[in-house]
């Protein structure tokens, strides 16, 4: 004989969904006549939906003054969580509805910096060839492990098999060199030297908080590559900066502020541009590890994810960056 559950004491002390829904609409126009006429509802009825919630919870959520209401304390601190509740749930439902759209979509899932300093600069050229494919990029610091529900068609990373069931095709190597503007570079003439930029405002990359599948490069592992040991800086020096969002990183070097690395796929357009240039001619290659363009072998003959695949590698053989600008 099956043993009964024990009432599962959240939902049971949840109140109506259709009173909490009442209430957030009633709290964002603080209006039950402009909440009732969004729900295509009585005014009557958001009243009465709220005076049930009311009393569910024991305190008043809003204070009336004639016709005019405003949230009390507790109407507050239910309408932030309860609201936000809802864009969950709505967001949830419009990403199952969408599985079902007429247009085919992809999910390409990268990490934030090359989704903004790579990807969403040639999309656009994509978009224009393709007006009959839609796509959703999921950006995320950890390809090992994905929200629930969301099932990328392709990853863009630097793990070879980052699923059982997906092929990889190998993309281009790591290339990173130092990065700052031309004006800093005027400004602070003696960081055209490994010894001057050593002693410079150096923006670092910090492995705190990222991913752990991925290798860390910053600038004490860079300065390594020259046998210049960072160290030896002191409080008198110019400041060292850490962040672990490259993309900060990037704007505060565009702003002036100091010299970052810069990964050579990610900056490059950049220093075409002459936005950035490079302060010394060194550069660090590393040649046993990849970026990969991962898919399921599933979906292998997909037309729609190999009209994407064929775009993106297209477009890997122009920009040329699976190698070093300086090899041969």
């Amino acid at each position: 004989m099956v043993k009964p559950l024990e009432p599962d004491k959240i939902l049971v002390k949840m109140p109506s969904l259709r009173a909490v829904r009442s209430f957030v609409a009633a709290a964002k126009y603080l209006s039950f006549t402009r909440a009732a006429e969004a729900l295509c509802v009585t005014q009557a009825a958001i009243s009465r939906q709220i005076r049930e919630l009311e009393a569910h919870l024991g305190v008043e959520l809003f204070k009336r003054t004639g016709r005019a209401v405003e949230l009390t304390e507790a109407g507050n601190i239910f309408y932030d969580a309860a609201y936000l509740s809802f864009v969950n749930i709505a967001q949830a439902a419009e990403r199952i509805q969408s599985t079902s759209s007429v247009k085919p979509a992809l999910t390409i899932c990268c990490s934030t910096a090359f989704s903004a300093l790579w990807l969403s600069r040639r999309l656009p050229d994509f978009f224009a060839g393709n007006p009959d494919i839609d796509i959703n990029v999921v950006t995320t610091g950890n390809f090992l492990q994905m929200e629930p529900g969301v099932h990328p068609d392709l990853f863009i990373n630097k793990i070879s098999d980052p699923r059982e069931g997906y092929h990889s095709i190998p993309l281009f190597h790591d290339l990173i060199y130092p990065v700052c503007t031309p004006a800093f570079l005027r400004d602070n003439p003696a960081i055209s030297s490994l010894e001057g930029l050593s002693d410079a405002v150096l923006l670092n990359l910090s492995p705190y908080g990222r991913a752990q599948v991925a290798e860390h490069v910053d600038w004490n592992v860079w300065f390594s590559f020259f046998n210049i040991n960072l160290e030896k800086r002191t409080a008198a020096d110019k400041h060292l900066f850490n962040a672990n969002d490259y993309n900060m990183l990037i704007q505060m070097v565009l702003n002036h502020q100091g010299v970052s690395l810069g990964w050579h796929h990610l900056v490059a357009p950049l220093v075409e541009e002459g936005l950035l240039v490079r302060p010394v001619k060194q550069e660090v290659v590393f040649r046993e590890k990849r970026h990969f363009l991962t898919y399921p072998e599933s979906k292998a003959d997909n037309e729609t994810l190999c009209r994407f695949r064929d775009w993106f590698l297209g477009y890997m053989h122009d920009d040329s960056i699976s190698v070093s600008p300086n090899e041969g």
